[in-house]
């Protein structure tokens, strides 16, 4: 008896929860058919709470969302088998979208989030043991009749993380538009998670509130959503980094000469080295030159009558500067070892000086920012400090901007700087142009300017809500709007997150990339968990983004 009345309990807490989703999730809580789970199966009822159709199924735990064509869709998994049943209403008929084999784990509870941005449906999986995982339902969930027969669906959940939620959960739900994810724990209260698979954070927000409680705390309590960026959409991603943890920082890119598709991307793995991919994310070489943390290059430098691409990479535990050649099929070579004078190499970036040479720009964790002028004499690289300025504190990410005689520089805690290039190319005066606030949140990361038939535009790493802002690059460099790079489900490529550097060629790369590329580091790589890697990203998709109508508001 005691055991039956548990179950009515643990039924009537699923049942609250569920209704609870009214509150933050009015559009796929209150619209849409009716349906409820009985003893038998899923049901399909009318206005006239008459059964219509019902799809078999013994099942406790289900969670429902109306999509964005219209569709609803019910999540349950089933009793007998553990698996995951995907059911839609069409044509006044319940049928099965897809299965999956459910996770290695006892599952507590089930609930569905529609992420608002992109339309992804996905679902959180609850152990009784406070394991729980997020997986991606949108990439694998092929209806029936879209080539895999009726109730065929892939057999593989497709987990974007896991993640410690609370043991023997008493009910979970998402409120979509607040991305927020929330778990009853029984004698201790309502947890309230991030959603978003790329971040991380938890908060007690209802202590000692009642399992059965729930519903009504989460009814009043009005929907708090979360600040709207746009999302654009990378078309592939590079291989994973050597090093584990955190290891992948920069990207640099080598356009080629006469074929555009055969260009390089220069990857810094800064545990190990720096590796160099091409266009499809594939590792074509990897130099073993330690613990480089940033890169950057310009091709068509000229020293002694010859042309030369050169890139530059800090080598921090020898606190220089590394030279290297890349010849024209993009095939990297250490030059020289540049000294800097400098206790904590960290950023650095290049540009082409007036004398047609390469000046480097290498900055030092206590905020000074030096000017190397580099030679080459008798075939011999060497070096020299022409400039120097200090921040208050720490630097690293920086882009010069040679037609606009001007050099952006991030200071981590405190906002985007730009320094004026005086007319033999050395550094001139400097001006906060945006400061670390409601737009741009610390730490100020990597930037890169495009430069193309659109004008002039900086975009910067807001590494710390997972976004990159857009400035015109010449001045008065007003802001132009915000972004987010989401996944691309149907290539398989996850969500970009904790950028630390990033580049920007204008370049016609050929077919996704006629209007140019940008490469950003991804701090954590999801789906599946792994190593850091590098997105690329076409810039059209960021122009797409950023000329939407209210972009600049965002």
């Amino acid at each position: 008896m005691k055991m039956k009345m548990t179950m009515m309990k643990a039924t009537m807490v699923a049942l609250a929860m569920a209704a609870a989703m009214a509150g933050g999730n009015a559009a796929s809580a209150t619209t849409g058919p009716t349906l409820e789970l009985g003893k038998s199966g899923l049901r399909l009822l009318d206005d006239k709470a008459q059964v219509v159709d019902e799809f078999g199924v013994r099942a406790k735990r289900w969670d429902r969302r109306q999509l964005a064509d219209g569709t609803t869709v019910a999540l349950l998994q089933d009793a007998d088998s553990g698996a995951l049943r995907l059911i839609e209403v069409r044509d006044r008929k319940l049928r099965e979208r897809a299965h999956w084999a459910g996770p290695a784990f006892d599952v507590e509870a089930v609930c569905l989030y529609l992420e608002p941005r992109q339309q992804t449906l996905q679902a959180f999986l609850l152990g009784s043991d406070g394991l729980a995982e997020q997986w991606l339902l949108t990439a694998s969930a092929q209806r029936a009749d879209q080539g895999q027969g009726q109730g065929q669906g892939q057999r593989q959940g497709q987990v974007l993380r896991q993640l410690a939620t609370v043991p023997d959960a008493k009910g979970c739900t998402v409120r979509d538009d607040e991305a927020t994810l929330y778990v009853a724990e029984a004698g201790v209260g309502l947890w309230a998670f991030v959603a978003d698979a790329e971040r991380a954070g938890r908060e007690l927000v209802a202590p000692g509130l009642a399992p059965q409680d729930m519903a009504l705390w989460l009814e009043a309590r009005a929907s708090q959503p979360r600040p709207v960026i746009p999302f654009a959409v990378p078309s592939a991603q590079t291989e994973p980094v050597r090093g584990g943890g955190d290891a992948a920082d920069d990207p640099a890119i080598w356009v080629h000469p006469t074929q555009p598709a055969r260009s390089r991307i220069l990857g810094t793995d800064k545990k190990r080295g720096l590796a160099v991919y091409d266009l499809e994310g594939r590792e074509t070489q990897f130099l073993p030159v330690g613990r480089v943390n940033n890169v950057d290059l310009r091709q068509r430098v000229r020293y002694g009558g010859r042309v030369w691409d050169l890139a530059v990479a800090t080598q921090r535990d020898q606190r220089s500067v590394l030279l290297f050649g890349i010849d024209g099929a993009g095939r990297v070579s250490t030059l020289a070892e540049l000294p800097t004078g400098l206790d904590e190499v960290y950023g650095v970036c290049s540009a082409r000086n007036p004398a047609g040479g390469l000046d480097v720009f290498v900055n030092d964790k206590d905020g000074r920012l030096v000017q190397m002028r580099v030679t080459r004499r008798a075939g011999v690289w060497s070096s020299q400090q022409v400039a120097a300025m200090k921040l208050a504190t720490q630097p690293e990410g920086c882009v010069a901007d040679e037609p606009g005689r001007q050099l952006f520089v991030g200071e981590e805690k405190r906002g985007l700087w730009r320094v004026a290039l005086n007319s033999d190319g050395r550094l001139g005066d400097a001006a906060v142009i945006l400061p670390v606030g409601e737009l741009l949140h610390a730490d100020v990361e990597g930037m890169a300017v495009h430069r193309g038939p659109a004008g002039a535009w900086l975009i910067v790493s807001s590494q710390g809500n997972d976004s990159y802002v857009v400035l015109d690059a010449d001045a008065p460099h007003a802001v132009k709007g915000r972004l987010r790079i989401g996944l691309n489900a149907a290539r398989g490529i996850d969500a970009a997150s904790e950028t630390d550097g990033l580049d920007v060629s204008s370049a016609s790369l050929g077919g996704e990339y006629g209007q140019g590329l940008l490469v950003v580091q991804d701090g954590h790589k999801r789906w599946p968990m792994g190593r850091q890697n590098f997105k690329l990203v076409p810039w059209s998709e960021v122009v797409r983004v950023i000329e939407a109508p209210g972009a600049a508001a965002r």
